[in-house]
C-alpha cells in the first residue's frame, strides 16, 4: 500500500493525467488484495487427557460389535450404531440416568471407579443386559452394553428340560417301586393270583413307558448334536414312508391307515434313522389321537419349489388355537392325563421339529377342532 501510494505520487510529479494516476493506483491495490492468502482459522486448544477429537472417537467406535457410549460427566456424548438400535437415537446429548431408566444403571454411573452391572428389562420385560463402565479421566468415561438375553435363555431352557425330564421320569419311578414295595412286603396268601397279576402287568407298562422316554430323550440328544451336519445320503421317500407308516402302525391299527404314495420316485438327502422315526412319530401320533373308528391318512407327493411333501392327516378331536404354537416344545401336551394313558412321552413332536430342522426343511401344524389335524412337512428334493 505505501509503495502504491509512493508511486502515484511520483507520477504526480511527472506531469501523468490524473486519470491515469488512479486508475493504476486502483489496479495495484486491488491486485494485492486478491494476492493475500486467506485467514486461517486458530486450532481449538486439546484439552488434556484427550487423545482423540469427538469426531475421530465416533468414527472409531461407530461399527463396533458392542453397543458403546462415551460420556462427558453424565451426558452422552457420543453413541455408536448399536448403542443408538438399543436406546434410541435421541439419547445423544441426554443425561445417561434418564437414558438408562434404571436404579443398577444410576447407581454404577455414580460410582467414582468403573465397574459393571447387571439390568434387567432394559429393552424389553425378558431382556439382560450387562452394563459395564470404563473410566477414561476425571471427565470422561465409556459405558459398553453386552446383552446377556440369550444365554439367560438358554440356561433357563435347560433348567426347566431337567426339571421336566425329572418329573417325568419319577413318574414311572414311582409307580413301579410302588407295586413292587406291595408285593414284596405281603405274604403270598394276602395277595390273590389276579391282584398279582394286575400289579406285575402294571410294573410292566410302566418300565415300558420309561423306557421310551429314554430312549426319546437319547434320540433328542442325537438329533440336536447332529442338527448342523446336513445329511448327504440319498434316499428313495415312496418306500420309506410305506414301510415306516406301516410298522408305526403295528397288526392291530393297520387297517386305520390309508397310504396315498406318488406314482414317481421321489429322492432326498436324509438320515434314513431320522426320516423313519419322523414318519412313526406323526402317524402313531394321528393315531392315538384320532378317533378310533377313523381312518389315518398318509400322503407324499411332489410340491412347489423342489419340494417332497409329507401329510399326515387324523379325524379326531383336533387341538385348540392356543396349543398350536407351542406343540413342538419338550414335553408339552394339550391333555396330559390322555396323553400319559396312551403312552405319550411328550417328546415325539419335539425330535419331529429337530429332524426336519437338520434336513433343511419345514414343519407345519394346522387342526380345527371337532375335523382333525393334519401335520405337513416339506423336505428338499436331491437334485
Amino acid at each position: 500500500m505505501v509503495l502504491a501510494v509512493l508511486g502515484a505520487i511520483g507520477m504526480f510529479a511527472a506531469g501523468v493525467d490524473p486519470w491515469i494516476i488512479l486508475i493504476v493506483t486502483v489496479i495495484w491495490i486491488g491486485s494485492l488484495w486478491i494476492a493475500m492468502p486467506p485467514p486461517q482459522d486458530t486450532p481449538e486448544p486439546v484439552e488434556e487427557g484427550v487423545q482423540l477429537s469427538h469426531d475421530g472417537m465416533r468414527d472409531l467406535i461407530e461399527h463396533s460389535g458392542l453397543p458403546l457410549l462415551l460420556l462427558d460427566q453424565r451426558r452422552i456424548l457420543i453413541a455408536n450404531k448399536g448403542a443408538r438400535e438399543v436406546l434410541g437415537k435421541h439419547i445423544i446429548g441426554q443425561e445417561a440416568r434418564v437414558a438408562f431408566r434404571h436404579p443398577a444403571a444410576v447407581e454404577l454411573l455414580d460410582r467414582k471407579r468403573g465397574g459393571n452391572a447387571t439390568v434387567q428389562g432394559l429393552t424389553g420385560p425378558r431382556s439382560i443386559w450387562q452394563i459395564n463402565r470404563h473410566i477414561v479421566d476425571d471427565r470422561y468415561s465409556m459405558v459398553e452394553l453386552v446383552n446377556r438375553t440369550a444365554e439367560a435363555d438358554i440356561s433357563r431352557a435347560h433348567t426347566d428340560f431337567v426339571a421336566n425330564a425329572s418329573h417325568e421320569l419319577r413318574t414311572p419311578l414311582a409307580s413301579i417301586i410302588g407295586y413292587c414295595e406291595t408285593l414284596t412286603e405281603a405274604d403270598g396268601e394276602d395277595v390273590s393270583p389276579e391282584t398279582r397279576q394286575r400289579f406285575l402287568t402294571t410294573v410292566l407298562r410302566e418300565a415300558k413307558r420309561l423306557q421310551n422316554l429314554v430312549d426319546d430323550l437319547m434320540s433328542l440328544s442325537r438329533v440336536e448334536a447332529e442338527k448342523h451336519e446336513q445329511p448327504i445320503e440319498k434316499l428313495g421317500l415312496n418306500a420309506l414312508v410305506h414301510q415306516a407308516a406301516r410298522d408305526a402302525a403295528g397288526a392291530e391299527r393297520l387297517e386305520r391307515v390309508q397310504l396315498d404314495l406318488a406314482e414317481e420316485e421321489l429322492r432326498i438327502r436324509g438320515d434314513r434313522q431320522q426320516i423313519e422315526q419322523l414318519i412313526r412319530n406323526l402317524v402313531d401320533n394321528a393315531l392315538k389321537y384320532g378317533a378310533d373308528d377313523q381312518p389315518v391318512t398318509v400322503s407324499l407327493k411332489a410340491g412347489q419349489r423342489g419340494m417332497a411333501v409329507l401329510e399326515v392327516r387324523d379325524r379326531g378331536e383336533g387341538i385348540a388355537p392356543e396349543h398350536l404354537p407351542h406343540l413342538t416344545r419338550r414335553f408339552y401336551r394339550t391333555d396330559p392325563g390322555r396323553s400319559r394313558a396312551a403312552g405319550g412321552t411328550g417328546l415325539g413332536l419335539a425330535i419331529v421339529k429337530h429332524i426336519v430342522e437338520r434336513h433343511r426343511g419345514r414343519l407345519d401344524i394346522t387342526s380345527r377342532q371337532g375335523e382333525g389335524t393334519l401335520v405337513t412337512v416339506k423336505l428338499p428334493i436331491a437334485g
